[in-house]
């Protein structure tokens, strides 16, 4: 079986091709440029330096959410356009489970999370020792209260993602339990995860929680909030319309 990954949620551009249980080819770049600009000719390399026959893929798993609002789009539109064309399914993988299962195996609570502004992360708890155990889905949370509710679990934790070098002070301040950080193969989004919880999602579909199978039309990120330009409309209304208030409204 042949599953494509794509992940697209941040700054990382990253595709990759799992054949069975071998990883054939993993394209990823950490860098200023728009997924516009990168995803396809990652792709077109792979396809070219595995002399790839296209139709040969069984599925293609995508980021599904959270993560960058362009970014997910344009991931989105990249798969549902392959999957269209070539008539396969699509695979919705959470981004921050992808994330966690690049720590498969490690001992203590994989705890994934993404900056989200404002003192906010994308993040979940996992354990990974035997696959990967969801704890906590992924939700957006206050860096804080995450801290908090860490040392009222007592288990050490391992950190990866984007909101590392953001609130690693926080981390260091608030945190009482053991706590490590993810090295570098590690600690940021791959499409490799993202095709392997795809394929063991197609193999396994009640061992794979949060993770499912639709066809190309039905794929939509899931956001988990609104984008920032659209809150910040509802709150200039909302000011517009207390301002607008006369004392004997109230």
């Amino acid at each position: 079986m042949r599953v494509l990954g794509i992940e697209s949620s941040s700054l990382v551009a990253s595709v990759a091709l799992v054949t069975d249980d071998i990883l054939t080819a993993e394209y990823t770049v950490d860098f200023k440029k728009t997924h516009s600009q990168t995803l396809l000719p990652m792709l077109d390399e792979i396809v070219k330096l595995l002399e790839l026959d296209m139709d040969t893929i069984d599925a293609i798993a995508v980021a599904g959410g959270p993560g960058s609002f362009t970014g997910l789009r344009i991931g989105a539109a990249t798969a549902k356009g392959l999957g269209l064309a070539l008539k396969k399914p699509l695979v919705h993988v959470p981004t921050v489970d992808a994330m966690a299962y690049n720590m498969w195996g490690a001992e203590g609570l994989i705890c994934p999370i993404m900056d989200a502004k404002r003192s906010q992360v994308y993040t979940g708890l996992y354990h990974t020792r035997d696959g990967l155990e969801v704890v906590m889905e992924q939700q957006p949370m206050d860096m804080r209260e995450l801290a908090g509710l860490l040392n009222e679990k007592g288990e050490r934790v391992i950190f990866l993602g984007d909101g590392v070098p953001v609130y690693k002070d926080i981390i260091r301040e608030m945190l009482t339990v053991p706590h490590a950080f993810a090295p570098a193969q590690m600690n940021r989004q791959r499409a490799a995860s993202v095709a392997a919880l795809g394929m063991n999602a197609i193999l396994d579909a009640e061992g794979c929680h949060g993770v499912r199978v639709v066809t190309a039309a039905e794929f939509t990120p899931d956001y988990l909030r609104k984008p920032q330009a659209e809150r910040q409309r509802e709150a200039e209304q909302s000011a517009r319309g207390a301002a607008a208030k006369l004392p004997g409204d109230y």
